[in-house]
């Protein structure tokens, strides 16, 4: 029920000749830098994601601080 190695091969074929080399190597030049740029625009914002989860922490951290330290001068 599989594609054979001979009806891959007959594929190719149709599909070098339809398109042409030239065609075809743009096509996977354009392919490759598309997949480049989903990846580096994946990794910046999973870095901007963490940015704002440390500068989140950092916030909460500073007003506890304030918090105990009014409290220590409440005292």
């Amino acid at each position: 029920m599989g594609i054979s190695v001979t009806q891959l091969l007959i594929l190719l074929v149709i599909i070098i000749i339809v398109f042409g080399t030239k065609r075809l190597r743009n096509v996977g030049t354009d392919l490759g830098d598309a997949i480049k740029n989903f990846r580096t625009a994946v990794k910046s914002s999973e870095e901007e994601k963490n940015l704002e989860n440390n500068s989140g922490n950092t916030a909460d951290s500073e007003l506890a601080e304030k918090q105990t330290e009014k409290s220590d001068t409440q005292v």
